[in-house]
């Protein structure tokens, strides 16, 4: 029978663990393994105490500093060997697990703990001072070395990352951290220990980003960090490092962008960057260099990536702000750190942005798709929180610059004004309550939105101890957001539609280039080439890094439109709600709101209505009902290109334009949308007539090119064109004549401007068929020339397309509504327009209109006389009064009998109906009847005194008026229709509306006795006087005068 083993003492048990924990012994040649050192010292102090050769937890610290201070050529460093005696104390743990005696085991456990914890305490000494113990380990000099520590913390959040600094310091040894070693080591200690040792590791992990792109190993330093952050005193010690916001003379965007703490985090991006701040490997070359030749498979794989690893990124750093601002130490420094942010880059706002001064677009996409998360908790489908949104954080906060920005009516000095006001209405008053409500602010699991919804309190906002008003989370968080969109998304917007134009100007040049080269080789146009494709190939590399970040981002797109109905919804609230009319006076909280927040919101919605199927599912009904409200009050929303961009997201919404058939019921079942959209575009299409910019003139036939689509579109619909009916009787001389004025206007301009312009490409044409003249002239004024011609080619397509759609608009108006046109201020000025088109159309220079390819300049001539008689027509069969044929043959300019024959003839060629031509002529013939009797009448008028002629036009006036101001008389329907335009006296300019002409009664009837009695002299009938001595004669003579 085998010997049994002896029993070992509790006193060798504890000797054998710690040797084992710490690789020592005390006894020489002991062991044989070379990792076991002797302490022969620590064993000679041992013996001359009088002591046992046996490790007990009493000399275990003296013990490890001896270890530690003991220099041996094959020992491991510090740093790993402390990591060793942790993993090893956890191994001897899980064996005292079994041991069955439980004093035993209870006392070893303790003794084990006792060794872990000694561990741990000498790593952070180590760490902090890692001259202490040399230990045989080559210390780097530099500061920039990196801290052991950061492996481990690899190893524990991604196996993927734990070789990102090998040999910057020393491994963790045996596979990474012991379980439960970073969670002593940051848990089990005080705030000034780790304090150090943590900012060295935000330092690290700053570095270890830094222009790092959205291809590079970055994921792992941002789980780094997320660990770090769950720890108290990492939180803490993160947003009081000094690079958390950086605070020197120097500080712009630019510098908070690469040396705050977060900055490298955020300019991870795929977006192109300034050349001294790009990132690297280079996104653009490696997923898209020659994106031409490559397989749309391959683009969509990289498009993928990209879209993934971003939502990645913007996750884990919307994960990082969320549990900082859950901690309410922390909170207030993540906001202040948001502000400075968003105030030292208010300048990405211009349309030039200095790379050097602001932070990158990439930066602020992240930026934006951090926020939008944060925003995510009151974004729900009811917006229920939006109550607690406080206008006033505009004008009282001191933590955002929004005081200056430009606002939506108030002018800078009205809106300084209202808020230097007695406010006692916004005054704040801290009670028990409002200051325990903010005190408790909670905060929950990282992963739940409630996280978020805790940090909400009322709206009402209380003074902290600083005198401050203090706002709720969710006000700050409303107003941070759309600063932080205006300057980031919005901007990508703006600079991805400046990146497609450019890239499209290049892609014209090398056409031009390779079409010279063509004809003529040379070396120089060959480097030109060469220069072009060039940039063609990096701006389409750009372009391709935007798609793939931002616009193959559906759900980014879906969360900023979500964002922006709540902003809409909001807006409104301050105005009264979904309601119409507007209340009769704007209240100063909405129009001192920032202008860029309803912009922003339309460009979204135009910029989104261009990506296939980023508007599904969309909740757009509350920015249609905003849009309609809106676009027609210049007393909310001052700037009228403002509201024309409505317009622009209207058209961009239109069922033909959208392609998602959802949008139908906007403008066909939307309550609001049937009552007032005809309405109000009527009205806008008026007031944009004076825009008060110095390009104002040519701004408004662009604005009135969308409103124009927009119009035909709903005279389709019917409920919309008996809408448009209804104003049409109930404005008409209101609105309605207004917009039908300016719609004459601009249909004599563009059509006149394009017929001009087609006379002088004709010209040039000729000049350039000449082929022994044209190679004659110096190669440079070829160009130029050429450069004119294509030029010239594009203004005649442009005003010929809006010529072509006012007169279809006149067209198609006119036949179910005539009234307006058949005004006298009005029908003079439609006869004249459509004698003038008939005129240049089938005249005697008609046959220097043609052009080789009309449709190429949108010139459809047979189209534009159909649609040119058409109004004639329409306006001949709503006219009762027969004033329509005595307008048209009153224009000594235009008319002429033969027009309508010739004109006749030409429909009869191209096949109109019978019945139209028809009643053309019958019109003409009534024309030339008419125009024969007035020559009559005016050659029976004689002279007429020069005060009875208009002043402006001279003819006999009818029904003169003395303007106010220059007290000069006119006639009634000259001046109306001149104040269809300019509301000026046009004699002195001085403010003047119809309210206020004069009648001049007694002018008047001079004039109709003037006329009476020049009758009855061509009918050899009594003059005036002799008939007024008869009337006082008899009633017998008084019938002559009837």
């Amino acid at each position: 029978m085998a010997n049994q083993r002896p029993q070992r003492s509790p006193e060798e048990i504890e000797d054998i663990i710690l040797r084992k924990i710490f690789s020592v012994s005390v006894i020489d040649s002991m062991e044989n393994d070379p990792q076991i050192l002797y302490m022969e010292m620590t064993a000679a102090e041992m013996l001359s105490e009088g002591k046992p050769l046996l490790l007990s937890r009493e000399l275990m610290e003296r013990v490890l500093i001896d270890r530690l201070s003991t220099p041996s050529s094959g020992a491991e460093p510090p740093f790993p060997y402390l990591i060793g005696c942790y993993r090893r104390a956890h191994d001897e743990a899980k064996k005292i697990g079994s041991m069955r005696d439980k004093n035993i085991k209870s006392e070893m456990e303790s003794v084990v703990k006792q060794a872990k914890q000694l561990a741990v305490s000498y790593c952070r000494i180590h760490l902090a001072n890692p001259d202490m113990f040399s230990g045989g380990e080559s210390v780097p000099s530099n500061k920039g070395s990196v801290s052991p520590l950061l492996s481990l913390i690899f190893s524990q959040v991604s196996s993927s990352s734990i070789d990102v600094y090998s040999g910057g310091g020393g491994g963790g040894g045996g596979g990474g951290a012991p379980p439960g070693f970073l969670d002593e080591f940051f848990r089990d200690t005080d705030f000034d220990t780790v304090d150090p040792i943590l900012k060295g590791l935000y330092e690290d992990l700053r570095g270890s980003v830094l222009k790092v792109s959205a291809l590079g190993n970055f994921q792992g330093p941002l789980m780094a960090l997320r660990l770090l952050i769950r720890y108290p005193y990492g939180a803490k010690s993160l947003v009081n490092h000094p690079w958390w916001v950086p605070r020197n003379t120097y500080v712009n965007g630019r510098v908070i962008e690469m040396t705050s703490i977060l900055g490298p985090f955020f300019h991870v991006s795929a977006l192109p960057d300034h050349t001294i701040f790009k990132s690297e490997p280079d996104v653009g070359e490696q997923c898209f260099s020659e994106a031409s030749t490559r397989r749309p498979a391959d683009l969509l794989s990289s498009f993928t990536t990209i879209k993934t690893v971003m939502n990645n990124l913007n996750d884990g750093l919307g994960e990082v702000l969320l549990s900082l601002l859950k901690n309410a130490d922390t909170r207030e420094s993540v906001l202040e750190y948001l502000a400075e942010v968003i105030n030292r880059n208010s300048s990405r706002a211009h349309i030039q942005v200095d790379p050097l001064s602001c932070a990158s677009s990439g930066m602020f996409v992240n930026l934006s798709a951090v926020m939008l998360r944060l925003c995510e908790p009151f974004l729900d489908a009811n917006l229920s929180k939006r109550d607690k949104i406080d206008p006033n954080y505009v004008f009282l906060s001191t933590r955002l610059d929004l005081r200056e920005l430009t606002a939506l009516h108030a002018s800078s000095e009205e809106v300084a004004n209202w808020i230097n006001k007695d406010r006692s209405d916004l005054s704040v008053k801290i009670n028990e309550g409002d200051s325990q409500l903010v005190q408790s602010e909670g905060a929950v699991g990282v992963s739940s939105n409630i996280g978020v919804a805790s940090l909400f309190s009322k709206v009402k906002p209380v003074v902290s101890s600083s005198g401050k008003a203090k706002y709720a989370f969710i006000c700050e968080c409303f107003f941070m957001t759309a600063r932080v969109l205006n300057l980031g998304l919005l901007k990508a917007f703006s600079d991805f539609k400046r990146l497609v134009q450019d890239l499209s100007r290049f892609e014209d040049t090398l056409s031009t280039f390779r079409a010279m080269q063509e004809q003529a080789r040379s070396p120089q146009l060959e480097l030109d080439i060469a220069r072009v494709e060039k940039e063609i190939e990096s701006f389409s590399q750009e372009k391709l890094c935007y798609e793939a970040q931002i616009l193959r981002d559906g759900a980014f797109i879906q969360h900023a439109l979500a964002f922006y109905r709540l902003m809409v919804v909001w807006l409104v609230d301050l105005v009264g709600g979904f309601k119409m009319p507007l209340p009769p006076t704007c209240p100063m909280e909405f129009a001192c709101m920032p202008e860029h927040f309803i912009e922003d919101a339309l460009e979204l919605l135009i910029f989104a209505s261009r990506i296939p199927k980023a508007l599904d599912g969309a909740m757009l009904d509350d920015f249609m009902n905003f849009i309609i409200m809106f676009m027609a009050s210049p007393e909310f929303i001052r700037n009228p290109y403002l509201r024309a961009k409505m317009v622009e997201v209207l058209n961009c919404l239109m069922p033909n334009r959208s392609g998602s058939s959802a949008t139908t019921a906007l403008f066909e079942g939307h309550q609001l949308s049937l009552e007032y959209l005809v309405r109000n575009l009527l009205k806008l299409y008026v007031d944009i007539e004076f825009t008060g910019s110095h390009t104002q003139f040519y701004d408004k036939f662009n604005i009135r090119h969308n409103i124009a689509e927009l119009l035909e579109y709903l005279w389709q619909v019917p409920s919309h064109r008996n809408a448009w009916r209804q104003i049409a009787r109930e404005e008409e001389k209101g609105v309605y004549l207004n917009f039908l004025n300016f719609l004459v206007n601009d249909s004599i301009y563009l059509l006149d401007e394009s017929l001009n312009k087609i006379l002088e490409l004709k010209q040039m044409e000729a000049e350039m068929s000449n082929t022994v003249e044209w190679e004659r002239r110096p190669a440079q004024e070829r160009q130029e020339r050429t450069r004119q011609f294509h030029s010239q080619e594009n203004i005649i397509r442009i005003d010929m397309k809006l010529a072509n759609e006012d007169v279809g608009m006149l067209a198609f108006t006119s036949e179910q509504i005539t009234a307006p046109f058949l005004l006298p201020e009005m029908v003079e000025r439609v006869a004249n327009m459509l004698n003038y088109f008939l005129l240049q159309l089938v005249g005697p220079q008609r046959k220097s209109l043609s052009l080789k390819d009309p449709e190429k300049y949108e010139f459809r001539p047979k189209k534009l006389l159909k649609q040119i008689v058409d109004i004639y027509v329409h306006l001949a069969r709503g006219d009762k009064e027969n004033v329509f044929p005595a307008a048209i043959s009153k224009d000594g300019r235009s008319y002429n009998e033969q027009l309508f024959i010739a004109a006749a003839d030409v429909l009869r060629r191209i096949g109109e109906d019978g019945r139209v031509i028809q009643e053309f002529v019958d019109l003409g013939a009534k024309a030339k009847v008419i125009a024969s009797e007035a020559l009559d009448a005016e050659a029976a008028l004689g002279d007429i005194p020069d005060e009875f002629l208009d002043p402006i036009q001279y003819t006999l006036m009818k029904d003169p008026v003395i303007l106010p101001s220059s007290r000069i008389t006119v006639d009634r329907p000259v001046i109306q229709r001149h104040l269809l335009s300019d509301n000026s006296d046009p004699f002195n300019r001085s403010h003047l509306t119809q309210e206020m002409l004069i009648p001049d009664t007694e002018l008047k009837q001079r004039i109709e006795d003037f006329v009476r009695s020049q009758e009855l002299r061509r009918h050899g009938g009594p003059t005036l006087q002799s008939s007024k001595a008869a009337a006082q004669t008899g009633d017998c003579d008084a019938t002559l005068i009837d």
